[in-house]
């Protein structure tokens, strides 16, 4: 079924009966389908609706800024998550190991790995380094030629190298989706790890978020516009922004000197999201479904301020 609107409700009732013993999607989207199948169950735990579920492999987007949502409503002695890396184009990593978020690279799944610079992403020939040259610490553009006929693809996503032999990785973010506006140098998982420590100091939880730069006035300075639905909201958005502020800044070096003293950039804008906002976004641009992924951040505008005017109406 195409139409999500219908498709979950669906979802709901033909799984709460079901003996469901592994979950696999995108977190932000399953944390939907949990939450509903409970308020119809009348319980506050998935596992009083499927006692024998253990594993939810996740991929897609990041797990941190959902992790403590998932478990608040999961029986943690019997409950496991495991991260895939896969996409249309193929399956390319696993979690192999439950205590560590590494990915390990699946060597033997007829694609050859390539490693782009990132101060080389769109060069006509960049230094694509095969998966022998890589270092650890060092992100990378990813670049795959596979036995389905992609040759030298590049996928759009950006990995941090965590290991070398067998090679394992962390997923830093998309090639388009980070902020430079101002030399900060911001990426996703800077954005992911800032968002879950600040959600953990603040004792609320967001359902999605998007950032973008405000671009600096005659008289007034760049910053940082964050726009956040939440399913439990801070006691204070002031107090949420100077918190986020702080994890940004420890997250990245590049950002904290750009706002050091508030000479270079200012501190951010934190805009609350109506209710359902994020997923009327992505039903006005066709792509509401259990794939679904907001840009978490953004070099230009071309995507907040389409979601503020619809927050606006």
């Amino acid at each position: 079924m195409s139409d999500w609107t219908e498709k979950l409700p669906l979802l709901v009732e033909g799984s709460m009966n079901a003996n469901v013993t592994n979950i696999s999607g995108v977190p932000s989207w399953f944390l939907t389908v949990l939450k509903k199948i409970m308020e119809q169950k009348g319980v506050e735990n998935i596992h009083d609706v499927w006692p024998n579920l253990e594993v939810f492999f996740h991929g897609g987007i990041s797990m941190e800024p959902y992790r403590a949502q998932y478990r608040r409503i999961t029986n943690a002695q019997k409950m496991r998550y495991m991260e895939t890396y896969n996409a249309s184009e193929g399956f390319f990593a696993i979690q192999t190991d439950p205590e560590s978020h590494w990915l390990e690279v699946i060597p033997d799944g007829g694609i050859f790995y390539e490693f782009v610079p990132l101060d080389q992403i769109g060069e006509d020939f960049p230094d694509a380094l095969p998966s022998w040259k890589v270092e650890p610490g060092v992100t990378y553009a990813l670049v795959i030629t596979s036995s389905n006929g992609l040759w030298r693809y590049v996928l759009g996503d950006t990995v941090t190298i965590q290991q070398v032999s067998p090679l394992k990785f962390t997923i830093a973010g998309r090639t388009k989706h980070f902020i430079n506006a101002f030399g900060e140098e911001l990426m996703v998982y800077n954005a992911e790890r800032a968002m879950a420590a600040t959600c953990a100091k603040m004792g609320c939880d967001v359902v999605n978020y998007t950032a973008a730069p405000v671009y600096a006035g005659d008289n007034s300075r760049g910053c940082h516009q964050w726009l956040v639905e939440f399913a439990n909201r801070p006691e204070s958005l002031d107090e949420f922004a100077v918190v986020l502020d702080k994890n940004l800044q420890s997250e990245n070096s590049d950002y904290q000197a750009k706002r050091s003293g508030d000479i270079f950039l200012g501190p951010p804008i934190v805009s609350e999201a109506k209710s359902g906002l994020f997923d009327r976004w992505l039903a006005n641009t066709g792509k509401l479904g259990g794939q679904r992924k907001v840009p978490r951040l953004c070099p230009d505008r071309r995507f907040i301020d389409p979601m503020l005017e619809l927050n606006a109406v």
